[in-house]
């Protein structure tokens, strides 16, 4: 997460902060709610973007509607690198300003306010750990990434050798992690004799709840064994599955809130104007009327993820590798490609759609041309690089679970063969041009390191077993993976999409609506 660069504001623009809310209301709607009366009922760890522009906007909109006062959100920096988010969130008393980009070009603004208090771990994790202890907190939320639960990505166990997780599972050590943050509230809730509250993961991992309660239980249990058990029967992890396109804010971002809304905001955060969160209703200690704000609150959190996580996300990576390849840096750039927009409905009709669970509500042909619509939105400027990032923890999460039930019933993999290619030939670290291309991900030196050996030996990146299991062992997927690999260094991105598209060109507009 990257602040934008701190620039002298426009002479117009007025410091974001409670005091110039009434001034700043004729500009763009602020808070109609007195934020003195909101009592924070939600701890989040880990806020960046995703968070401002998804949770917090729900609770906002039920706060306008002069509800849900006690569950405002007390957010936390977990990182030391969320020390700038820190000094804005200071200085701006927790307010910010969220801007949805219509493919069009209309910003739709309002300053947010439920946020309500912000601490920092690193600077005092006791204060965070009392926090959530308190018996006015009723849940804990969390966006730290799909890395963040220490797990194997090919056997899903954890991995107590994870730095932080081992250092947090020292006695009496103070804790770095969110894992050892929450264990400590836990332990003092449970010493008060209070109920455990609820824990909701907000990450981009099917069975995010399960994942969750898995990575958290098995940490528990190593630093306590009875408290592990206790967790592993008492604290809720919910199923959730969020969805909004939220790239990094930019200096320029900053610049035109403050052009066109007159507001000096140190970290806006723009985002495209569809949201959703579809979250399963296990909340023993209350929740706000979440349903009332636009969230779909079910008991069955699992069609949903699917779809979202098969489709949305893997179609992502589908655009990241081959796109920056063939010469795209902008997503909407690649998705109004008609070459790209072919590949990528044809892996969605293909070889995702055969793999979901019936999604009640929800026509999927729709949804498939609807996200077309949303990835091309020309006003969102979200990145390749953005969507290329951590390739070891997203690819193997979201796209190769399609691989996997495709090669089990007989399924197309086809077109997926040719995006883990894809992320083979891009982790060589140039392009097409020669240009360089930054590799960022955890794994980046044995990820490069592999793929600069694959015109040797063509299945090396490919045999990572850590990344890919025994996936080089299949000869029907790995005949399709060569074959995209071959072409891709003999001939390009271009060319090797021509080859697998089978279909002419997709029509700019998609049917059935604009994807807002």
């Amino acid at each position: 997460m990257t602040a934008p660069r701190t620039t002298t504001p426009l002479p117009t623009a007025t410091p974001l902060r409670t005091a110039t809310l009434p001034s700043l209301s004729g500009s763009l709607p602020v808070p109609g709610y007195d934020r003195a009366q909101v009592r924070a009922g939600i701890v989040h760890l880990g806020v960046g973007a995703f968070h401002r522009s998804h949770q917090a906007m729900y609770v906002d909109r039920l706060l306008e509607q002069g509800r849900a006062r006690d569950w405002g959100i007390c957010g936390v920096g977990v990182l030391p690198s969320d020390r700038r988010m820190a000094e804005v969130m200071a200085a701006q008393d927790c307010l910010y300003t969220l801007v949805a980009k219509h493919a069009d070009g209309t910003l739709e603004a309002r300053v947010v306010g439920s946020v309500v208090e912000y601490l920092l771990a690193p600077d005092d994790p006791e204060a965070v750990v009392e926090k959530m202890a308190a018996e006015t907190t009723r849940i804990v939320s969390l966006t730290v990434t799909e890395g963040g639960y220490a797990l194997d990505p090919v056997t899903g166990e954890f991995n107590p050798t994870d730095p932080g997780v081992a250092g947090d599972l020292e006695h009496g050590g103070t804790p770095t992690t969110w894992f050892g943050l929450l264990a400590a509230a836990l332990v003092r809730r449970r010493e008060r004799g209070l109920a455990p509250f609820t824990v909701v993961s907000c990450d981009n991992v099917q069975h995010n709840g399960g994942v969750a309660r898995r990575s958290f239980a098995a940490f528990a249990a190593l630093r306590d064994p009875e408290l592990g058990a206790w967790v592993g029967r008492e604290v809720p992890f919910p199923n959730s599955m969020v969805d909004r396109i939220t790239p990094a804010t930019t200096d320029d971002d900053r610049a035109e809130v403050a052009r066109r809304f007159g507001v000096d905001d140190g970290w806006p955060v723009v985002c495209e104007p569809f949201d959703q969160w579809v979250l399963e209703d296990r909340f023993p200690l209350g929740r706000p009327p979440l349903e009332d704000a636009g969230v779909q609150v079910v008991d069955d959190v699992d069609p949903y993820e699917r779809m979202k996580l098969r489709l949305l996300n893997a179609g992502h990576q589908a655009l990241a590798y081959l796109g920056r390849l063939a010469g795209h840096r902008l997503v909407h750039d690649a998705a109004q490609d008609p070459l790209f927009r072919a590949f990528l409905l044809g892996y969605m009709e293909e070889e995702a759609t055969p793999t979901l669970l019936p999604v009640p509500g929800i026509d999927l042909d729709a949804y498939r041309h609807e996200l077309i619509a949303r990835f091309s939105n020309p006003a969102v400027r979200d990145t390749l690089a953005r969507l290329a990032f951590d390739g070891s923890e997203r690819l193997t999460k979201w796209l190769l679970p399609v691989v996997r039930d495709n090669l089990a019933a007989g399924g197309e993999v086809r077109r997926s063969a040719a995006i883990v290619a894809g992320w083979a030939r891009y982790s060589e670290g140039v392009d097409e041009q020669g240009d360089p291309i930054e590799i960022a991900d955890r794994r980046r030196d044995p990820l490069t390191e592999r793929a600069r050996r694959q015109r040797e030996e063509p299945l090396v990146f490919l045999a990572d077993r850590d990344l890919f299991g025994d996936l080089v062992e299949d000869e029907r997927f790995t005949g399709h993976y060569l074959e995209a690999l071959t072409s891709l260094h003999e001939r390009g991105a271009r060319a090797t999409l021509e080859a697998l598209a089978g279909r002419g060109p997709v029509p700019a507009t998609a049917p059935g609506g604009t994807g807002t």
